[in-house]
């Protein structure tokens, strides 16, 4: 019996196993890894592997990247997308898993998210929450008169 979702076209998601949640941990290091060491193209190296999440069986996997340019990203998919055979190969080398999934490489636009709502609360004059980050505007005056006053009040003079 088909639910409301699937008859819709909504795929729902399950919760990602422990090994699951291993194994797309260890693919985005050992991803992040190969760039750095092995993988000789400079192009490709700007990238920053923000997460991996793989196919349950194993066959592929998606892989979340930014680079700190924002113009540069799509010349940085275009080289990860020429050298993820190349990739995949060093993968079974070094990981210890029965299939090396097929890497798919997509650009992971949550950063640019966050900026855009951090410049909205700002143009809004909210861009400090109260007792957020810490940040309070204070003279300096008052904190030696706190003190006092609660060591007044638990008897501690």
């Amino acid at each position: 019996m088909k639910t409301e979702a699937s008859r819709r076209g909504y795929a729902l998601r399950r919760p990602l196993s422990h090994r699951m949640e291993r194994i797309n941990k260890q693919l985005q290091r050992e991803i992040s890894l190969l760039l750095e060491q092995r993988v000789k193209n400079d192009i490709a190296k700007n990238a920053i592997i923000m997460g991996v999440d793989c196919s349950r069986d194993l066959e592929s996997a998606r892989v979340h990247f930014t680079t700190l340019n924002v113009a540069a990203r799509e010349s940085v998919l275009a080289e990860l997308r020429n050298i993820k055979g190349a990739l995949r190969t060093m993968l079974g080398q070094t990981m210890k898993l029965r299939q090396v999934p097929a890497l798919d490489f997509v650009i992971d636009r949550s950063l640019d998210y966050g900026e855009r709502i951090d410049g909205i609360l700002h143009s809004l004059g909210l861009d400090s929450a109260p007792g957020g980050n810490g940040r309070q505007e204070d003279s300096g005056e008052d904190d030696g008169n706190k003190n006092n006053e609660e060591d007044e009040e638990n008897g501690d003079n």
